[in-house]
């Protein structure tokens, strides 16, 4: 038995442990692993980024069963909108404002209720995506002083 063989035989319950071994071993793709690291959304979405370094399809639907790795997949590897994937970044306050900023690159009507659910998250999306007041928003945002001073302050008002 190989020592590959060997690593994968006695860590076969272990995603993190071959995603390590993929990279700092192999240094490349280990397709007898990649089954059990696209169990895990994380390891799913570090290996498609590090090892492969794009798209991995076989992938996808695990990545996608978390918000915050389906945005992270999308703007680190896509590099675009992932429309399979927006219903479950819609879940997600943090990763439905990222994505609004950073992919969209401006307002996602369907998602902003989701956005204004988080105080800091309609906050930042009223100044960075916005770019003016957000009034569906401000009865949430004005629940916290701090943020509410600072909108208040911002947009002059």
């Amino acid at each position: 038995m190989t020592d590959k063989e060997l690593f994968l035989e006695q860590h076969k319950d272990n995603p993190y442990a071959l995603l390590c071994y993929s990279i700092d071993i192999i240094v490349g793709r280990w397709p007898e692993a990649e089954p059990i690291i696209m169990t895990d959304p994380y390891y799913a979405y570090r290996y498609a980024c590090e090892v492969i370094k794009g798209r991995w399809p076989e992938a996808e639907p695990t990545i996608m069963a978390s918000p915050e790795y389906a945005y992270s997949y999308s703007h680190d590897v896509i590099k675009d909108r992932w429309p399979e994937a927006e219903l479950t970044i819609m879940t997600c306050p943090r990763s439905t404002f990222l994505y609004s900023r950073y992919i969209i690159k401006g307002r996602w009507l369907q998602a902003e209720p989701t956005i204004m659910t988080d105080i800091s998250c309609a906050y930042y999306y009223a100044l960075c995506v916005i770019k003016s007041r957000w009034l569906e928003a401000e009865p949430n945002i004005m629940k916290d002083d701090d943020y509410w001073q600072h909108y208040k302050s911002h947009f002059k008002f």
